[in-house]
C-alpha cells in the first residue's frame, strides 16, 4: 500500500517519524512530505505539494493551523483514505473530503498499525 506521511519530520521523537519507521517495517511504500527537507530510513522528505500518483492513504501529522492549502492538495491526490491523527482533527476539512468520496478516519496510525487495523 502506498502511504503519504504528510508532516514528516527528521526528529526521531515525533510521531510522524515513528509512524514512518513502522510503516516501512510493515512493508508499506512510504512517501514523505514535510516542512523541511531531510530523510527517514533512506527516503527523502519532499517539501511543498509534490505531484504524486496512486496514493492509497494520507496520514496527517500537521495541526489545523498548518492545513490551509491542504484541501486542494488532497483533492488533487485523490487518496482512498485520509487519517487525521490526534491533534490534526479539522471537522470542516474532514467533511469536505468525505463529501468527495474519501474515507476519513479520526484515528492514530500507530495504534492502527499495532492492532492490524491499518
Amino acid at each position: 500500500m502506498r502511504v503519504l506521511v504528510y508532516g514528516a519530520s527528521t526528529n526521531p521523537a515525533r510521531y510522524a517519524y515513528i509512524a514512518t519507521e513502522l510503516l516501512l517495517s510493515k512493508g508499506h511504500e512510504v512517501i514523505l512530505v514535510g516542512h523541511k527537507p531531510g530523510e527517514i530510513g533512506g527516503i527523502d522528505i519532499q517539501v511543498g505539494q509534490p505531484d504524486l500518483g496512486d496514493i492509497h492513504t494520507v496520514t496527517l501529522y500537521v495541526g489545523p493551523q498548518n492545513q490551509t492549502d491542504l484541501l486542494a492538495y488532497v483533492m488533487r491526490l485523490q487518496p482512498k483514505r485520509v487519517i487525521f491523527n490526534p491533534g490534526t482533527e479539522n471537522p470542516a476539512l474532514m467533511q469536505q473530503l468525505a463529501a468527495d468520496g474519501m474515507e476519513v478516519e479520526e484515528a492514530c496510525t500507530l495504534v492502527m498499525l499495532h492492532t492490524g487495523q491499518f
